[in-house]
């Protein structure tokens, strides 16, 4: 099972992106999908989640401004980012509890990080 994240780049204070995260391999079931972002010396901090029936759930910081959302037959996630600040600047990770075929139990899988830098 891999996650492969995408979108990331260079943007000015105020301008939009949108990232993309694609689940792939021997996949049963997707649970919750989330994006984390870890900026420079800091810790890396929950974003958005967005529950298998779509429930979701944002950091205060990014309310009203990000929008999680996925493509269950596409086994894909998504961060539209609008209204980006400098402080938005960080690597992204997309974040997946998933059953992979043949396990019963959940596993915590994560993409490689895209990085996503605002300008002032």
């Amino acid at each position: 099972v891999q996650l492969q994240a995408s979108g990331g780049g260079l943007v000015q204070a105020g301008g939009s992106l949108r990232l993309s995260c694609v689940a792939s391999g021997s996949i049963f079931n997707i649970n919750a999908m989330a994006w984390y972002r870890q900026a420079p010396g800091k810790q890396r901090e929950l974003v958005a989640v967005i529950t298998s029936g779509g429930s979701t759930n944002y950091a205060d910081s990014v309310k009203g401004r990000f929008t999680i959302s996925r493509a269950n037959a596409k086994n894909t996630v998504y961060l539209q980012m609008n209204s980006l600040k400098p402080e938005d600047t960080a690597v992204y990770y997309c974040n997946a509890d998933l059953n992979p075929w043949g396990y019963a139990e959940p596993y915590d899988y994560w993409g490689q990080g895209t990085l996503v830098t605002v300008s002032s």
